[in-house]
């Protein structure tokens, strides 16, 4: 048989509100959690006010929102085909010979419209109030006085020593191992923050302990000759760890992004596995929705001929338990290297879909 459009629009109708009212819950109950923990970082603080805390704790939201999406649609499926059992319209329904699987049909397609929302939409704005976030926190919060970016223009680095700030630049750089080599190297040095000293051109800059040891020098001052050096010292307080920790993270750059930064980075040399274990898991998002409104209406099918709220709640529950858990466990094998990535990203998707499969088709037709 045959759904009707208009008993499609009435199933999906309540599943997006179940998913709306759901998703703004959780999202108020994390922006008031967050803000008391900015707050009390910040209270030690003299130049934090309640005012940048507060936009801290709204840049930080998106990012935050964006982990709620299985978790809405999962509890928001679950309130759903509760409410409709308890009505008795899925009986109803079920006795005029549709199936779970043909009511659930509405609820999949707008699961896999909101996975493709926070993928292609919801993800950049996000990755762009995120990255103003970790901005102030390292300002506000941290103190931090290093600042490293990586692009197809070559790194761009800023360090901060008792006379004051340089940025450096480099066409090209290379890692291996513990040794870190830019080639075509720039380095403007300030005094204070906005007062030049000079400008200092190398074929070849190595990171060595303290410094960074500098080939084929010219070194420009101003109203003073230039100099032509074949070494030069530049005092630096940078190591390997620091430099990469520097990098973008990559919940800071969206989905459209990721791809040309990951090809940068192994380029240069540099591991990439987080970020393209991160990118390989926003691919997989919409299935993982999908895969929450399968394991919803097998909560709600045992619930419908068992009777329970209690069960519904705590096996809702301990299911979002579950994933946020093997989810953690598989990405951190990934980021170790010990399992492939794109085995560790689609796993929590695949493994939760198969399970949801199983345990419906052995309550519905088995």
């Amino acid at each position: 048989m045959r759904l009707s459009r208009t008993l499609s629009l009435y199933v999906g109708r309540q599943f997006f509100v179940s998913f709306l009212l759901l998703f703004l819950l959780f999202l108020g109950l994390i922006l008031l959690f967050d803000t008391v923990e900015l707050l009390r970082r910040g209270a030690s603080k003299p130049n934090v006010t309640v005012a940048i805390i507060m936009e801290m704790a709204l840049l930080k939201l998106p990012q935050m929102a964006g982990q709620l999406f299985p978790f809405a649609v999962l509890f928001g499926g679950m309130m759903t085909f509760w409410r409709l059992t308890r009505t008795h319209e899925l009986v109803v329904t079920r006795a005029a010979g549709v199936s779970a699987w043909q009511f659930m049909a509405p609820v999949l397609v707008i699961a896999t419209f909101i996975g493709i929302f926070q993928v292609s939409i919801f993800n950049p704005v996000a990755s762009v109030f995120i990255m103003r976030f970790d901005q102030l926190e390292a300002r506000y919060l941290k103190g931090q006085s290093n600042l490293l970016a990586i692009s197809q223009t070559g790194l761009w680095l800023r360090q901060a020593n008792l006379d004051g700030q340089s940025v450096i630049h480099a066409n090209t750089v290379l890692q291996r191992g513990e040794d870190v080599q830019l080639q075509d190297v720039t380095i403007f040095a300030f005094r204070g923050t906005d007062n030049f000293m000079e400008r200092i051109h190398a074929n070849i800059g190595r990171l060595e302990d303290g410094f960074w040891h500098l080939e084929k020098v010219s070194i420009f001052r101003p109203e003073e000759p230039n100099k032509k050096l074949n070494q030069h010292l530049f005092e630096t307080d940078l190591t390997v760890g620091k430099i990469q920790d520097s990098f973008a993270p990559p919940e800071t750059l969206s989905f459209w992004e990721l791809p040309s930064f990951i090809r940068t980075l192994e380029n240069s040399g540099f591991s990439a596995t987080r970020h393209r274990l991160h990118w390989h898991s926003l691919l997989a998002s919409p299935l993982l929705l999908c895969a929450m409104v399968l394991i919803a209406a097998t909560f709600t099918l045992r619930h419908a001929r068992r009777g329970g709220v209690l069960f519904v709640v705590s096996g809702g529950v301990m299911t979002g338990f579950l994933l946020f858990f093997f989810s953690d466990l598989v990405f951190a094998l990934g980021l170790s290297d010990s399992i492939p990535v794109v085995l560790a990203a689609w796993s929590p998707s695949g493994v939760s879909t198969l399970l949801g499969l199983a345990m419906l088709l052995h309550l519905e037709d088995g």
